[in-house]
């Protein structure tokens, strides 16, 4: 039987197992580390921009040099963990050998796409290095280091996973699979260039389609498609992919992104989630069905604190779900409405898809996080009367009203976590300060009242702090990456003239600009579900976004219809991904919420087909 002895119980593979594990740790650490001078030097630079009128202008140069270098380690970082975003839905149903399997392929073809990137970053950041930034005066090719150093590490946790999962005949029967598809493509390398525009299909649907079914890591699977493509169907350079890589990873309004993280969890240890919590309870808990609105209530206000909807989910749960539950609340609905209730705050500022868009469609931050208030307000009370209708089949609660003095010391208690969506929201769209400012000075007040407040509760654990920091650089570090890598599969698609007469086609859809926004809506709750929000928009929104332009579809509202479709089909069963990640977070069975959450998920439907029809719902705030 030693066809089937896991390739682990071999000396070079505990070595290498040892070697990953000791390198993770470092690489764990200068991310943490990152993550807290990422935070200082923009905390300085805020300082002395608006407190000393005296702007430092090597502050964004130093943060942007240093932020490439700490989304390549949180990338590494997630590849390490498994926590890299992909469809697993399929993959988990098969038996364990199959799926052990399937993670092998996984991990095969992520080695090999590293290993093709590995010389050409090299060669780029040699390029880089004869650019010397203009506040410094440091060479480029310092930043631009990061992208090999990455890779070299993503080959080893690469290698590692593999290892530790597989059996030598997995191992073996993966790279023959591999193996043949890719002597297939090369074999038919003069068919494919033949084809013209239509193996765009073989590279980009079918090819991604095989990838994202099978587990493989949506970013890899961008990646390697493109790699494909590039090399089959074109005569262009393969550093191209890592250029557009590093061009989609390096804008200074990506910058927030580890800000939002890092402040949605600073949230839940801070204890000012709990504050809000204990507020609106003390305020709605008594009525029928009441801890029901307060979980809505909490969702729309912490999601304009976070930009992370996990982060939002798990600094509510655990708050509310116990009482809930003492109250005769089944889990199973609880789960609904947690899924529910993240679905309808995908637009509340300062959504990381809201930032996202504004990076790689050219959307003005300010103007999205105006326009996401309200059609966040239509789609909670979609959901709102949903609950209103379930609870009245509920008994009517013991609960006595809240005196009017436990209401007010409550509020007053709850009144620094009630002041800092307000601070940034209101920092953004008057123009005060950027999104990453803001995140920032959202980063500093949280501590300096989680500070405050422990002085009285003593309820912070310090030792949460360097996992915290942690998990903020690995989540960055995935999204970062797959904003990478949509980004050199959007070049690929424009140049290949497929963005031109993408637009052509959907010129000409029935109905005009309704019609397109109706087809909208179908394309991203489908992508949403598959590709989760962020891959899907990074991907069609820079080719969908034009076609809008044109057809007289307002940007802002056009962001608002995408990102609300792509929400309904990020919580929507059986693939949505954040519906998996609310059954986790509530600890109870997928099967069991499945049938309950569609109602919350049909009046968003219903709340979205609203703010397609009224465009002054996305527009109406704005500045002419």
């Amino acid at each position: 039987m030693t066809y089937t002895t896991p390739v682990q119980s071999h000396f070079l593979a505990r070595l290498l197992a040892t070697v990953n594990r000791g390198v993770m740790h470092v690489v764990a650490a200068v991310a943490a580390t990152l993550v807290v001078v990422e935070t200082l030097i923009l905390l300085i630079g805020v300082t002395y921009r608006y407190a000393l009128h005296d702007p430092l202008i090597w502050s964004d140069e130093l943060a942007s040099t240093l932020f490439i270098w700490l989304a390549m380690l949180g990338a590494v970082l997630a590849l390490d963990r498994g926590e890299h975003m992909r469809l697993t839905a399929i993959v988990n149903k098969l038996s364990e050998k199959w799926r052990i399997w399937f993670e092998t392929v996984a991990a095969l073809i992520v080695c090999i796409f590293v290993l093709m990137i590995i010389h050409p970053a090299i060669t780029h950041a040699n390029d880089q290095m004869a650019i010397t930034t203009p506040a410094l005066e440091i060479p480029d090719g310092l930043r631009a280091a990061a992208l090999p150093v990455g890779a070299i590490l993503m080959l080893l946790a690469a290698v590692a996973r593999m290892a530790s999962h597989a059996t030598l005949k997995q191992v073996g029967s993966a790279v023959a699979v591999v193996g043949v598809i890719a002597i297939a493509l090369y074999a038919g390398k003069p068919l494919l260039m033949a084809m013209g525009n239509y193996n765009l299909i073989i590279f980009f649907v079918v090819l991604i389609g095989a990838c994202v079914a099978g587990g493989i890591p949506i970013a890899f699977a961008f990646g390697t498609a493109t790699m494909a493509y590039l090399a089959l169907a074109t005569s262009a350079p393969m550093m191209i992919v890592v250029s557009r890589m590093d061009e989609g990873m390096s804008s200074l309004i990506l910058l927030s992104v580890p800000l939002f993280v890092l402040l949605g969890a600073l949230l839940e240890i801070s204890g000012l989630a709990r504050t809000l919590i204990d507020f609106m309870a003390a305020l709605l808990g008594h009525v029928r069905g009441g801890l029901q609105y307060v979980l809505l209530g909490a969702m729309f206000l912490v999601s304009g604190i976070s930009g992370s909807k996990a982060a939002d989910m798990a600094a509510i749960a655990p708050a509310l779900f116990p009482e809930m539950k003492k109250r005769g609340a089944k889990p199973e609905e609880l789960v609904a409405l947690l899924s529910g209730s993240g679905a309808m705050t995908e637009t509340i500022p300062p959504s990381l898809v809201l930032i996202t868009i504004g990076a790689v469609c050219s959307v003005s931050i300010t103007s999205l996080f105006i326009g996401g208030l309200m059609p966040a307000v239509i789609a909670t009370i979609a959901i709102g009367v949903v609950c209103w209708l379930r609870a009245r089949r509920e008994p009517a609660t013991n609960i006595k009203r809240a005196s009017l003095a436990v209401i007010g010391k409550t509020l007053v208690i709850a009144i620094p976590a009630l002041a800092l969506p307000v601070l940034i929201r209101v920092a953004v769209i008057e123009g005060v300060a950027t999104a990453t400012e803001v995140a920032t000075i959202g980063v500093a007040y949280t501590i300096v009242v989680g500070l405050v407040m422990h002085l009285f509760m003593r309820h912070l654990d310090f030792k949460r702090i360097y996992p915290m920091l942690v998990e903020a650089a690995t989540l960055s570090g995935a999204i970062l990456l797959i904003i990478g890598m949509a980004t050199s599969m959007a070049w690929a698609l424009t140049q290949s003239g497929f963005s031109a007469k993408l637009v052509t086609l959907m010129q000409g859809v029935p109905g005009g600009g309704t019609g397109f926004l109706l087809i909208s809506v179908v394309i991203f709750i489908v992508l949403g579900s598959i590709l989760e929000g962020i891959p899907a928009i990074v991907l069609f929104g820079p080719l969908l976004f034009p076609v809008a332009r044109s057809l007289g579809v307002h940007d802002v509202h056009y962001a608002m219809v995408v990102i609300l479709s792509m929400g309904i089909g990020l919580f929507a069963p059986p693939f949505g991904v954040g519906f998996y990640a609310a059954c986790a977070i509530g600890k109870v069975s997928p099967d069991k919420v499945f049938n309950r959450v569609w109602g919350y998920l049909a009046a968003l439907v219903i709340a979205l087909l609203i703010v397609v029809a009224i465009p002054w719902i996305s527009i109406g705030f704005l500045e002419n």
